[in-house]
């Protein structure tokens, strides 16, 4: 993949700094991080999910950190007793530490996560304050009486 040069962008933006960052992230490629799979469907017109195949984990194994605009999952598993369990011959099922990160846009926040039959679900919502939402404005006629007496007022 080429790389790209912002630097001409950030001399003439200003405020643009996390996107350009983020775009020099998702350029660099993550290392080959391929564990654990995971998938992220969209579910709803301001709906998302995260899919997390997770197997071996149990809840108190996952930590799941929404922090400003970025999503971390870690999971961490638990040491086994060396008594109690059996010679594992050979091992298909990682249970290795992960740590995965994902970028999320403006007003998109976790609503909930579920883990069950191995599968991490995250659930994701965007929601736009009513501030930011496009709004209608409503376009009245004035009548000639109330436009004359506005000029009127104006002439004195």
């Amino acid at each position: 993949m080429r790389h790209v040069d912002f630097s001409p962008l950030y001399r003439s933006t200003v405020g643009f700094d996390r996107l350009f960052t983020m775009l020099d992230s998702l350029a660099q490629p993550e290392g080959a991080q391929t564990y654990p799979p995971y998938n992220i469907e969209r579910t709803g017109e301001n709906a998302y999910r995260i899919t997390m195949a997770v197997a071996g984990f149990s809840e108190d194994e996952i930590e799941i950190e929404a922090h400003r605009n970025q999503l971390t999952v870690k999971g961490q598993k638990a040491e086994e007793n060396a008594e109690k369990s059996a010679e594992v011959l050979y091992r298909g099922i990682a249970a290795r530490a992960f740590e995965r990160r994902f970028q999320l846009a403006d007003f998109v926040e976790v609503s909930g996560a579920s883990l069950k039959n191995g599968l991490l679900h995250i659930d994701l919502k965007r929601e736009i304050p009513e501030n930011l939402k496009p709004r209608k404005i409503a376009v009245t006629a004035v009548s000639s009486e109330k436009a004359k007496q506005i000029e009127t007022k104006a002439a004195e």
